[in-house]
């Protein structure tokens, strides 16, 4: 029988702590995202936000070139580099070398067509980042993608139809089916609630309520993941957090605002949610430690 899994909670991550801080930015971590388009650019917006408010150092924006200044304007914090249109390579020169640099990418976040998502990964994949983080249209052409391509810390987050892509047939959102995901593609897998690494570790959250359930929260919660990544936290880990700081930033916000909150106020939240979670406030206040209630 499988292990049930391990229940988290916010004195769990206190006791795994997160990486030190340092005395710069240089010191936690680059992320690089991946993504965006005309449909949808403020989805590596809101990614990029989500990897700063967790403490990544810096991020960059990697996106078509035709939102590239609108994302820019956007996002003044982070460095913005264009996927360039139509080129037979999509990360020439200069956006190479960043991504080969990068602590962390996330790839997947507002790209909306297919083929040009599978020609990036492939090329992204091709400049071997230390840790690959994968969402949203990235999830779905990874059945396509060799495996032995992609570096050994992978990071996957999909929703519940992006799992039942993963699988090859319906998801039913339990363990085992995130387990499944896990070892089928050697990644560690945060779905709903539920984080998998491969060879059957689990690990259980107090899943986000119907509040979560809004535009934008998938790219805030994939770029914390790859934020907490790009900061020297291992894979699984990494996924812990984020979940659990972003289930924690949605609570916080619909005890204050109700349903209706947007995506862009939830990523500002992760930094508060995290903070209480790393200090005795996390149990006073209400954040999901029930161990001694």
């Amino acid at each position: 029988m499988s292990s049930p899994g391990e229940t988290v909670t916010a004195a769990l991550l206190r006791s795994w702590g997160l990486p030190d801080p340092g005395d710069s930015k240089k010191d936690r971590g680059r992320v690089m995202v991946v993504g965006g388009s005309r449909s949808a650019p403020g989805a590596a917006i809101l990614a990029g936000e989500g990897a700063l408010r967790v403490g990544a150092g810096r991020v960059g924006l990697v996106v078509p070139a035709s939102i590239d200044a609108q994302v820019g304007i956007a996002l003044p914090e982070a460095g913005i580099y264009a996927l360039p249109d139509g080129a037979s390579d999509p990360l020439e020169g200069r956006l190479r070398s960043q991504l080969e640099a990068a602590d962390a990418v996330l790839v997947g976040p507002g790209f909306d067509d297919p083929d040009e998502t599978r020609a990036t990964l492939v090329a992204v994949a091709d400049t071997a980042p230390a840790r690959l983080v994968l969402d949203a249209f990235a999830l779905g052409v990874l059945p396509d993608i060799d495996r032995a391509t992609l570096p050994d810390e992978l990071i996957l987050t999909p929703n519940k139809e992006e799992a039942a892509l993963l699988l090859g047939r319906a998801a039913r959102g339990d363990p085992e089916d995130v387990r499944e995901i896990a070892e089928r593609y050697s990644a560690v897998v945060s779905c709903y609630g539920l984080v998998a690494a491969p060879g059957g570790a689990l690990w259980r959250l107090e899943a986000g309520g119907p509040e979560l359930g809004t535009s934008g929260s998938g790219d805030v919660l994939a770029g914390a993941v790859a934020g907490f990544a790009a900061r020297g936290t291992a894979p699984e880990r990494a996924a812990v957090w984020g979940a659990w700081t972003h289930a924690l930033a949605g609570r916080r916000l619909a005890e204050r605002m109700g349903l209706g909150f947007l995506a862009r106020e939830l990523a500002a939240e992760l930094t508060p949610a995290m903070r209480v979670t790393l200090t005795d406030a996390g149990a006073r206040d209400g954040s999901g430690d029930r161990e001694n209630a």
